[in-house]
């Protein structure tokens, strides 16, 4: 039952007992359970009761002794609560007075006379009764003295205070405390005046003491008096903030007034009302609204003709247009979303599934901070173009931003306004140009980004970058923190070793390698093709690219690990075909492999046109580079002389150390290969690779540079039809390298069948496409000599 709304019977509270000592409490009388209030002995609270129960406890009591036991509910939100539910310590009330109202309900006074605690209960009545024993105060051990009477002084004036700073106590009830002797009776009294939390005021009616009592209702009055005081200077600093702002809009009112009498001022003040309203409207955060607000006081105060003016005007016209709260929302369908990628992209299923991973764990939490996914590869593989199916999957706004070439850190984090022509960096501008704070933001070209005397634009972008940092981005033209945890970076580069370690560090890199033929055609076919055709104001019945016409396009005319000179070939068909239909003739194109000369020229590449026969002191090697995998020819050549080494082909540092490592591992182990001993101080060495302009580096041609030497050395042909990689050591062991995807479709491009392997690459063929492994030989190998024996025929 909850406490009524008597303001009659309030002021009656501790009037105190008058016949205490002549009432006899029975061992068992009825229950009647109470909601959000806790009642103690002397004190005088009306109720309305409304279950029938309760309502049959109250006609119990005034049938026999006018006594019930009023007992505080565990739960407050139960509406019939059994006699588990309840506490079992409460005090005995006498209903005073008793009202039936016309919703069958009743409001009663009761008056609380002693405390008691429930030993048994008898459920079986159509009300809920209870065998009770009354609890005696327990004496104190020391008769009352100067602790005594300082506490009770606390407690009157801790009321008195409480009173005076606006809580709602009854004059009558400081009367009676101020005249009360009772130590304990004076803690009930005031427990009963304070708002306490349900379990904090039934642990005060279980404690039996007096002076402990009294000492716990001293902590919470002084708690009290604290909140309250807090409170109050709360409410004192709300109603200056208001007469504050008042007093703002009256003295704006006059100068509205005195500019408009003066003929100026009308222009400005209608912008500061635009600001303000849609400053109101975009929420913008605390720090940015307090800048904001500054600024616009400035405008106001200041001259419409001055050139500052309009400098103020275009920093405003960017915080308002700035996306602080707007945010569009994420479609989290992973169906969805991997039909699109499959729409976009054939292949790169390692990326698809990276990128649906991202989407299955915003799906499970929400505000999980997202990866930079930073993707390296070959120009033409399609890094850009993910950038945009991400968005398109997630159903969220698409920017990009190229880096390639950026050398100013300002282009990053903006000028300061300080600046004549100042403007936010490009990280600002793309946000804005998005309208969103959470796109999906593409970092172009992040290894080709400069470095000069006007800072590193990569340092700058370690704070957006970094998860742990980046929800207080500070912009210098905004002069106040953005949060960019919402934004979903994505990042691009061609090669890894030009970017900054600690930018790197920041980064979750995803390797995009080369494709194959097959994917090649596949993605001619649903992707370039039809672009081109549209591009070119042509349909698909107009011309046909049969498959066999696609691979001889690829073969004879594209050497590269992306699509870009592939896309350039169809493009260059499908303009000839447009020529001919601009000047009429109308029939259908059926291009065919040994026509296609006629529309892109012969040939240009050749494949395995240096490998027409097995050659001695020439082996073939495989190479990574930047724009994929090389086949590489190893030229090594002995002659008359005194055990020279001589190196041509642009080779770097570690290449030539390569060489230096495969004469000393044919020189110690001459007798080996039927090398006469004297062979080496009577002959000079040459070794040679083709295509001089091109630098080279690297450690994995060591296999390939102690064939040719072995087989320059013993007149031994090496075989065409293998191509090898791995790092060679002085004791002739084979190392593992790198690129093992790029070298080996490398190989198969140049119709390459037999690739020789270090034994701990083997892990990398996993990543090899499963026609390639199915079309090539590989061989692995712990020691050189297995290369030899397999390479030498």
């Amino acid at each position: 039952m909850a406490p009524a709304d008597l303001k009659e019977d309030t002021a009656k509270r501790d009037a105190g007992p008058t016949q205490e000592d002549q009432i006899l409490i029975p061992e068992q009388l009825p229950v009647l359970p109470l909601r959000e209030v806790v009642t103690f002995p002397y004190m005088i609270l009306p109720l309305v009761v409304s279950l029938d129960k309760a309502i049959h406890a109250v006609d119990q009591a005034l049938t026999q002794n006018r006594m019930i036991l009023l007992l505080t509910q565990r739960n407050q939100e139960v509406e019939t609560p059994s006699s588990g539910e309840m506490y079992d310590i409460g005090t005995v009330g006498m209903v005073i007075r008793m009202l039936k109202m016309p919703d069958h309900g009743v409001r009663v006074l009761v008056q609380g006379m002693a405390r008691a605690q429930v030993e048994s209960w008898d459920e079986g009545l159509p009300y809920l009764q209870a065998k009770i024993r009354v609890l005696e105060e327990i004496a104190p051990e020391t008769p009352a003295g100067l602790e005594t009477e300082a506490l009770m002084r606390n407690v009157r004036e801790a009321l008195e205070k409480t009173s005076s700073l606006g809580k709602t106590i009854a004059p009558e009830i400081m009367v009676i405390a101020s005249n009360m002797s009772d130590p304990g009776r004076l803690a009930d009294l005031a427990a009963s005046n304070l708002t306490l939390k349900i379990e904090d005021a039934q642990a005060i009616l279980s404690i039996l003491e007096p002076m402990r009592r009294l000492r716990r209702i001293n902590e919470l009055l002084t708690r009290e008096v604290e909140v309250l005081t807090v409170q109050q200077q709360i409410n004192i600093q709300a109603k200056d903030e208001i007469e504050k702002g008042q007093r703002e809009y009256f003295l704006r009112q006059q100068l509205k007034a005195i500019q408009s009498e003066l003929g100026e001022g009308n222009e400005l003040v209608e912008d500061v009302a635009r600001y303000l309203k849609k400053a109101d409207e975009i929420k913008m955060p605390k720090e940015a609204r307090t800048e904001f607000d500054v600024q616009v006081r400035r405008l106001e105060r200041m001259n419409p003709e001055s050139a500052e003016t309009a400098t103020l005007r275009t920093y405003l016209d960017w915080m308002v247009n700035l996306p602080w709260s707007f945010r569009s929302e994420d479609i989290l369908n992973l169906r969805k979303a991997r039909t699109i990628l499959n729409e976009d992209h054939y292949g790169l299923e390692k990326i698809k599934e990276r990128i649906l991973e991202h989407l299955a764990v915003r799906k499970l939490k929400k505000n999980t901070k997202g990866p930079i996914l930073c993707f390296v590869g070959p120009p033409g593989t399609g890094k850009t173009s993910l950038g945009k199916s991400i968005a398109r999957s997630l159903g969220r706004k698409f920017v990009r931003l190229s880096l390639g070439g950026v050398h100013d850190e300002a282009e990053i984090r903006g000028h300061r306004r300080t600046y004549v022509g100042a403007m936010p960096g490009r990280i600002i501008q793309s946000l804005h140009q998005a309208g969103t704070r959470n796109p999906v933001f593409m970092m172009d070209e992040v290894d080709k980004i400069g470095a000069d005397f006007r800072g590193d634009p990569s340092s700058a972008l370690l704070e957006v970058l970094d998860p742990e940092q980046n929800d207080s981005f500070r912009d210098n033209y905004l002069g106040v923190s953005f949060d960019l945890s919402d934004v979903l970076f994505v990042t691009t580069a061609n090669v890894l070793d030009t970017i900054q370690p600690a930018f790197r560090d920041r980064m979750e890199v995803i390797a995009l390698s080369g494709y194959t033929e097959v994917e090649k055609l596949q993605i001619a076919k649903r992707h370039l093709i039809p672009k081109q055709l549209e591009a070119h104001g042509l349909s698909p019945e107009d011309i046909v690219f049969p498959d066999e016409v696609i691979s001889r396009i690829i073969r004879g005319y594209t050497k590269e690990a992306g699509l870009r000179n592939l896309e350039r070939e169809i493009a260059a068909v499908c303009r000839k075909v447009a020529m001919k239909y601009a000047m009429g003739n109308r029939k259908a194109v059926l291009l065919h492999p040994a026509s296609i000369h006629r529309y892109l020229g012969p040939m240009r590449i050749l494949p395995g046109e240096h490998l027409n026969r097995n050659q001695v002191g020439v082996a073939t090697g495989l190479a990574w580079t930047p724009v994929g995998g090389e086949i590489l020819y190893v030229e090594a050549q002995a002659m008359d002389g005194k055990g020279a080494l001589i190196l041509t082909g642009q080779m770097g540092d570690v290449m030539k150390e390569s060489a230096q490592a495969a004469l000393s591992y044919t020189r110690a182990h001459a007798d080996t290969y039927g090398i006469p001993q004297d062979f080496f101080s009577k002959h000079d060495f040459h070794i040679h690779i083709p295509e001089g302009a091109i630098p080279k580096d690297g450690p994995s041609a060591g296999v390939t540079l102690t064939s040719a030497l072995v087989s320059a050395c013993t007149g031994r042909p090496v075989s065409k039809s293998i191509a090898m990689t791995g790092e060679i050591t002085l004791s002739g062991n084979v190392l593992p390298v790198g690129g093992i995807k790029e070298k080996v479709m490398a190989a198969h491009r140049e119709n390459v069948r037999i690739v020789i392997l270090p034994r701990p690459n083997k892990k990398d063929l996993e990543e090899i496409p499963r026609e390639l492994r199915r079309e090539l030989k590989v061989i692995l190998v712990d020691r050189i000599t297995e290369v030899l024996k397999r390479a030498l025929i």
